[in-house]
């Protein structure tokens, strides 16, 4: 065998370190494909696995019957074969078979580089996972509570694994992305590792037993197998590789540990209220990767089942196989024989016994080295439940013309009448809409304009504890543990737009309100920094000094965009990052190696240009007097004391008439704690912007040219071509003038008097037309049918715009409607790891608009 090379032996001596952290991210392919001596060592030296075992040999052998060492197999469906006379014949179904024969796929895991085949992820990701998971079901089989304890972690981490390796678990995984070739789907599974670990830990945990049933357990094509009483086998949750989610309150987990010993893995809500709990509701605070806090060693190991009994849970078990079972004995393999109760009543022999649910749930304290004390209640949330943002709201009593319950602002008939419950907005909790306006209110309380303050006021009589206590409010309102899906809307046919550019006061009124006339909802990132999601040394409650101008400028959007939100046009969505850690961790790490896979590198555009040089003037205007007259002595030593104290008078005037600049000579301390944080946001960003689009149902708009690139890339291609399935609307709209206007009062005046509603009209067909696209084709005639219509409709929409003001900014739109919509594959790992159940399979369509008289805004906006 030829010497193994020093770069091998240091990848391989690093191996337990990457054990430890359940290989995140290929790094073992990647370093070992660096080195290419490396890789003619393996090919010389190896032979390649193609025969992928999806359940483990080791994992079989525990179901032989006693002096075994095969299986009887049962094919669920055997293949079929049509002659070409007209007869037919089916496929063995039935047979004995070594484990070498058994559960397997040949190239299941194999990637294709070129005419390159690899075989890494079977022996270099699968093959540490079983060699852990065998001592991990072991210890859970035996009575070792250090054992258990030792491997609870990689016990859970081996059951997900074993979830998404099987052929019935990448189907699923496929499902939930448009498309994925094998090497992105080897990709996909790889990044969705540990999704499940987190719920099903803080279930509880119980251990059936069949040692004195004659009749064991069986194994099937996908042990690691879910039951829900409410859907039965032909549920639409339960259609071919569909599972009902395992976050949903009455879905039980089960794993045949071995032929004797079977987990049965229960949501605590259900294991106490059985008859009470909705079954297909999800469980309280349902989010996967997150730290929880559990006890290893509760476990419930009193039941020792009859034979009858252990026939109910194999029928399960084969009802839930995607093709093969086996047994080790051959009446095993129908359970269907003795099993005579419904799909729901087989519930019975999977609860968990009573005696020893004390052992699970309840609130948790831990003191920590550095004296902070962890809090954690039973269903894993770290903070209590903040009751003045809940509501109870009776739907029977409302009547069709009365306020929605969703809080959107709309008429229950316009809103949420007749939609099914899991297609709204929650109505348990304050909506989006309704915590603005609570943060609105807050707003104009502290700074005192309900007194009849003027802004200029505000900004010269601001102090740190008005900071403080707005930051605080918007803290309150948005605790760390929202679910913020289920306060937006879900794809329901509604063509809403979501803007993705440069939040900042100056920039919104430009083009975002004024597309309020064109489009009928619009979201738009809420432009205060969440004080819980940052460090406490970059906290505006901690250090409101340092965050008075950045105050000022989210205060004063919040406040110009009120009319807006009063009326449920615009909705100011926070980041949803702020409230899911592994989604901000995620979103940047795919950024990242989106950006280094394709070169791209931001560039400032002048836009962002002037908002930088605005703010670094602003900065310098808060200097105390003493810093800017010696500054200015020292860029001008030549300058006569009179001219200095001109230039001195002079910048008191910018700053005096600069409305996000404070009027406070003090505000800027000397040394490091001193000075301002100034930011400039252009949120979401690429992939959050797909991911709240789909999730919402939105199609995307911007301001941003390097964001319209970004999306121009992301359409779907075929044979690297993006085609459009509305090419004469997309050219129409791109040769029209357009017109926004910037006074977000007089957009909601002509909102409630109906003015332009032909125009959102049309962009509510074009939206619906480009949803259905994907299943009907494209429509030349209809095409050609809008554009003409676009036409008409615009000019007499510019004219009602011209007649509403002044102050408007002439621009023209761009719009893509690609056939496949506008997808990456980053977006749907995003939404398939943070708990989305309904999104769009894509972004319909997207719209960019640049002004026609680019030095307009830097002239007159302020």
């Amino acid at each position: 065998m030829p010497e193994l090379p020093a770069a091998y032996k240091e990848t391989v001596d690093e191996l337990p370190r990457w054990k430890s952290a359940y290989f995140p991210t290929l790094t073992f392919q990647k370093r070992t494909l660096q080195s290419c001596s490396t890789r003619k060592w393996m090919q010389a030296s190896m032979s390649k696995t193609r025969d992928n075992h999806y359940v483990a040999q080791w994992y079989q052998q525990g179901f032989f019957d006693e002096g075994r060492s095969s299986f009887h197999y049962l094919d669920l469906h055997p293949q079929v074969t049509n002659l070409p006379n007209g007869k037919s014949f089916t496929a063995k179904h039935k047979f004995i078979s070594p484990t070498s024969r058994c559960f397997y796929v040949t190239d299941l895991y194999t990637t294709f580089f070129g005419e390159e085949i690899n075989d890494e992820i079977e022996r270099r990701l699968f093959g540490p996972i079983d060699d852990w998971g065998s001592m991990a079901v072991r210890a859970f089989i035996g009575d070792d509570v250090d054992e258990r304890h030792r491997h609870f972690q990689q016990f859970f981490e081996y059951m997900d694994a074993q979830k998404f390796r099987t052929p019935k678990g990448l189907g699923w995984l496929k499902k939930h992305y448009p498309r994925l070739a094998q090497n992105d789907l080897m990709r996909e599974m790889q990044g969705i590792q540990r999704m499940n670990c987190t719920l099903w830990s803080e279930g509880i945990r119980e251990i059936v037993s069949a040692e004195s049933s004659d009749v064991k357990f069986i194994v099937t094509d996908h042990p690691v197998t879910v039951y829900n009483y409410a859907a039965a086998p032909g549920h639409e949750l339960c259609r071919d590789t569909n599972e009902p989610d395992i976050a949903l309150k009455a879905t039980q987990t089960l794993f045949p540990l071995s032929k004797d010993f079977c987990l049965i893995l229960t949501n605590l809500e259900y294991a106490d209220d059985p008859e009470g709990a909705s079954p297909l509701e999800k469980r309280t605070f349902a989010r996967s990767f997150r730290t929880s806090m559990v006890r290893t060693d509760s476990f419930i190991r009193s039941r020792n089942l009859a034979a009858a009994d252990v026939n109910r849970i194999n029928f399960v078990l084969k009802s839930r196989a995607h093709r093969y079972i086996a047994a080790g004995r051959e009446e095993w393999l129908y359970p269907e024989n003795s099993v005579n109760e419904s799909w729901s009543d087989l519930r019975s022999v999977l609860l968990p016994s009573t005696d020893g649910q004390w052992r699970f749930g309840g609130e948790m304290y831990a003191r920590m080295e550095t004296g902070e004390v962890y809090y954690q209640d039973q269903y894993g949330r770290t903070e209590k439940p903040r009751d003045f943002l809940k509501k109870a709201i009776d739907e029977k009593s409302l009547k069709p013309n009365g306020t929605c319950g969703c809080g959107s602002g709309k008429k229950y008939k316009k809103c949420c009448q007749g939609r099914a419950s899991h297609l709204r907005p929650s109505w348990a909790e304050l909506s989006i809409r309704e915590r603005n306006l609570a943060l609105a209110r807050g707003i104009v309380n502290v700074l005192g304009l309900d007194k009849g303050k003027e802004w200029g006021d505000v900004r010269r009589d601001l102090t740190d504890d008005q900071i403080v206590r707005v930051y605080s409010l918007y803290e309150a309102l948005w605790p760390h543990e929202t679910d913020i899906l289920s306060l937006l809307p879900k794809p329901d046919g509604t063509a809403r737009a979501l803007y993705t550019g440069l939040i900042d006061p100056r920039m919104i009124p430009e083009f975002a309100i004024g597309t309020c006339l064109y489009f009928d909802e619009v979201f738009i990132e809420n432009p205060f920094l969440h004080p819980g999601s940052v460090k406490k040394e970059f906290s505006p409650v901690h250090h409101p000094a340092k965050f008075r101008q950045e105050f000022l400028k989210s205060a004063f959007l919040l406040i110009c965009l009120l009319p807006l939100i009063e009326d449920g046009i615009v909705n100011l969505v926070p980041d949803p990052c702020n409230f899911n850690y592994h989604l901000r961790d995620q979103m940047m790490s795919l950024a990242r190696e989106r950006v280094d896979r394709t070169g791209a590198v931001p560039e400032l555009d002048a836009r962002t240009k002037w908002l930088m040089a605005e703010g670094f003037k602003r900065n310098m205007l808060a200097m105390p007097e003493s810093i800017r007259r010696s500054e200015l002595k020292k860029v001008f030593p030549k300058l006569d004391q009179a001219k200095i104290e001109g230039l001195l008078a002079h910048q008191m005037h910018l700053r005096d008439n600069d409305p996000f600049a404070t009027i406070d000579d003090g505000a800027v301390k000397p040394g490091e704690e001193g000075g301002f944080y100034q930011g400039i946001k252009m949120a979401p960003n690429f992939e959050m912007s797909l991911y709240l689009a789909r999730a919402t149902g939105a199609f995307i708009f911007t301001d941003s040219s390097y964001r319209w690139r970004e999306l121009l890339a992301s359409q779907t291609r075929n044979l690297g071509v993006a085609l459009s399935n509305a090419s004469v609307l997309c050219a129409t709209i791109e040769r029209t003038a357009q017109h926004f206007l910037w006074d977000s009062t007089a957009v909601a005046s002509m909102r409630r008097s109906g003015m332009l509603s032909d125009y959102r009209e049309l962009i509510n067909d074009v939206y619906c037309y480009a949803l259905s696209a994907e299943k009907r084709g494209k429509r030349g005639k209809l095409d050609a049918q809008f554009g003409a219509r676009y036409a008409t409709v615009n000019k007499a929409s510019q004219k009602a715009i011209r007649k509403a003001g002044p102050r408007l900014t002439p621009a023209r739109m761009k719009c893509i409607i690609p056939s496949g919509g506008l997808n990456h594959n980053n977006v749907s790992r995003m939404l398939l790891t943070s708990g989305a159940e309904h999104y769009l399979d894509s972004v319909p369509m997207a719209f960019f608009i640049e002004t026609t008289n680019p030095s307009a805004y830097q002239q007159d906006l302020l």
